[in-house]
């Protein structure tokens, strides 16, 4: 059986490793951008956030491209006009000019993620889900640690954030046009895919269709998903990880070089250590959460287990930062932070758990949008805390009451949703069969 799919999404991590050197590269060059235009930390807030404000607004939109378009032209283009943002951004003379240019970013990188999740369920079946999930997600914090190292290396070696935001932007654009050239919508669509490959992800998710509520193609009105607790802990969970996550990506080389001291060299490889750890530990929670499942254990226990230790280990660690003394032990504790919490990338398995393959795009959107208010308020919540008290130690405190929100939250998914039932059945509460319980009745709350 050929491996097509696997080979698409490890593209897409690609793609998405490189967004985030282009969104991190201003966080990795604050420092010599703040001291050239003499930002206050209010305005480098106001900086991070441009960016939020833009991607935000795209997430729905960019959903719904994803579902309309298809996702390979969706992916592609954004790729390629980023990069050409990336370029932008290289010439701009002042503040002005760096906020109009991460205002672009934002809008061209917004639809990236609800296509590549839509990805996920038009390729994968419900059984590698959970992989497909943490690979797309996992480009965040590789993207980000190898984006700490390239954009400073790059700097040091040119003297120049200029050169390093062009050689960045150049390398995206040619990635977009990688995207396009082998990316398919659909299995049947690609050329590589062979007969086997094809009957086991189409037979997949024939079952999966004739297990559900509603077939794959039909649309469920958003108001059922509105009124459902899993829906609305899916939102309010990705939120309070989006803001421990964005909050560490804009202010952590801030962090490390005004509060531990250290410099431009130290600081690049002390965030790939710390986002290198965030990746292995996605990766790490992705691959536990299929093999546990395939061993029989329920997607509640799964999944609930797993998310609820994240969230724990996060909430206390980031609590714990804010009182360790030296250097070395706020890296290793960043370290733990970032392996725990990107576990949270199976929510991206969730839109088509929730949802079905034909909503998968949208409901993506929705939460990433959620998510992403968190990256439109936290660089400016946490510039103002230090600003006006000259330290991080609230800031920190403020990370451990979002990992809280994000631990709550995950406890509140049924994991076992399938879509939300028609208008014959009760929007909030029905009972079914399904395979693999066994033919007992199970009441879900949806």
């Amino acid at each position: 059986m050929s491996t097509v799919r696997w080979r698409i999404f490890l593209l897409i991590l690609l793609v998405v490793s490189i967004n985030y050197v282009d969104r991190a590269s201003v966080s990795v060059a604050m420092p010599i951008i703040a001291s050239q235009y003499a930002l206050t930390p209010r305005m480098q807030g106001v900086l991070f956030s441009a960016f939020f404000w833009s991607y935000t607004l795209m997430q729905v939109p960019g959903g719904w491209l994803a579902d309309r378009l298809r996702p390979r032209i969706v992916i592609a283009a954004a790729t390629i006009l980023w990069g050409i943002c990336q370029v932008a951004t290289a010439a701009v003379t002042g503040w002005s000019g760096l906020l109009l240019a991460r205002i672009g970013l934002g809008l061209a990188e917004g639809p990236i993620y609800p296509a590549s999740g839509k990805l996920n369920a038009i390729w994968l079946p419900a059984s590698e889900r959970g992989r497909g999930a943490v690979i797309i997600d996992g480009g965040a914090p590789l993207g980000t640690a190898l984006g700490s190292l390239i954009i400073a290396t790059l700097i040091g070696a040119f003297n120049s954030w200029r050169l390093a935001f062009l050689i960045a932007g150049l390398g995206t654009v040619a990635a977009g046009v990688l995207a396009h050239w082998y990316i398919r919508n659909t299995p049947r669509e690609h050329p590589a895919v062979s007969a086997d490959e094809l009957e086991y992800i189409e037979g997949a998710q024939s079952r999966e269709d004739a297990q559900s509520a509603t077939t794959a193609g039909a649309s469920v009105p958003m108001s059922k998903f509105f009124r459902s607790r899993s829906f609305w802990g899916m939102v309010l969970g990705w939120l309070g990880f989006d803001l421990v996550f964005y909050g560490l990506v804009s202010w952590g080389p801030s962090y490390l070089a005004e509060a531990r001291h250290l410099g431009l060299g130290s600081v690049g490889g002390s965030l790939f250590i710390i986002f290198g750890a965030g990746f292995l530990g996605e990766i790490c929670g992705g691959f536990l959460a299929d093999r546990w499942k395939a061993r029989g254990a329920s997607p509640n226990l799964v999944m609930r287990t797993l998310l609820g230790t994240s969230g724990a280990l996060t909430t206390l660690s980031t609590f714990a930062l804010a009182f360790v003394s030296t250097s070395g032990a706020a890296v290793a504790l960043l370290a733990s932070i970032l392996f725990f919490l990107r576990w949270a990338g199976l929510y991206w398995s969730l839109p088509a758990t929730l949802g079905n393959r034909s909503q998968a795009g949208v409901l993506g959107g929705i939460m990433n949008a959620a998510g992403n208010l968190g990256g439109v308020l936290v660089p400016i919540v946490v510039g103002a805390i230090v600003q006006s008290t000259g330290s991080y130690f609230a800031a920190l405190l403020f990370f451990a009451a979002c990992g809280l929100l994000y631990t709550i939250s995950s406890l509140l998914i049924d994991y076992r949703v399938v879509p939300p039932p028609s208008s014959k059945y009760s929007p909030c509460i029905r009972s079914h069969r399904t395979a693999g319980h066994r033919g007992e009745d199970h009441v879900r709350q949806v």
